[in-house]
């Protein structure tokens, strides 16, 4: 990948995750499943983040692992008068602050962490779903809707680290952006 753009970024938080919290009826709460906060995460090609629910799994290869700006979520808090939300209530994989994500769908990019460098592809928009509702406040899911995050292909193995980190992007991108929805095409939901 040619280096053209490079930005410091933070890995707040790496969510590693066995097994699916939110299916089912919200009403019924999420399940009872492990979830870790991981100060290191190993990410292998084409799999994911080791020990995550979609590590390995066919369905996932192309969209295993989640990156999420912090900012969207303090904004998601601003628009809905609410305190602060826990950013792994999100259920996303790496949590970033400075990242603007939207420009890299269907780019290759890079997270240099530590001494380890992680090549990702963006491969769709990682939309929100009703439990946001449940997990956050009223309304998390349509305010959601256009700054989730991406889903992403582990295409090179490292580790990400929690800490300073430097997003290598083919495409420039605009920090300033990190917490503003992305255009979306019209769909059903209200």
């Amino acid at each position: 990948m040619a280096e053209r753009y490079r930005y410091d970024v933070e890995i707040l938080h790496l969510l590693v995750s066995p097994g699916h919290a939110y299916f089912g009826r919200a009403k019924d709460g999420p399940a009872d499943v492990p979830t870790l906060d991981a100060g290191t995460a190993e990410v292998v090609a084409g799999k994911g983040i080791v020990g995550d629910r979609f590590f390995g799994k066919a369905a996932h290869m192309d969209a295993a692992v989640t990156l999420f700006a912090v900012e969207a979520l303090e904004a998601m808090a601003a628009e809905l008068e609410t305190g602060p939300f826990d950013p792994l209530a999100t259920r996303r994989n790496v949590i970033l602050r400075g990242a603007h994500l939207a420009p890299l769908l269907g780019q290759d990019f890079a997270l240099e962490s530590g001494d380890s460098v992680v090549e990702f592809h963006g491969g769709r928009p990682a939309h929100p779903c009703a439990w946001m509702n449940e997990v956050l406040a009223p309304g998390a899911h349509a305010a959601m809707r256009g700054r989730g995050g991406i889903r992403c292909r582990a295409i090179s193995s490292g580790s990400l680290h929690t800490g300073p980190a430097v997003l290598v992007s083919p495409v420039p991108l605009d920090p300033e952006q990190a917490g503003v929805p992305s255009l979306l095409k019209p769909g059903r939901l209200p």
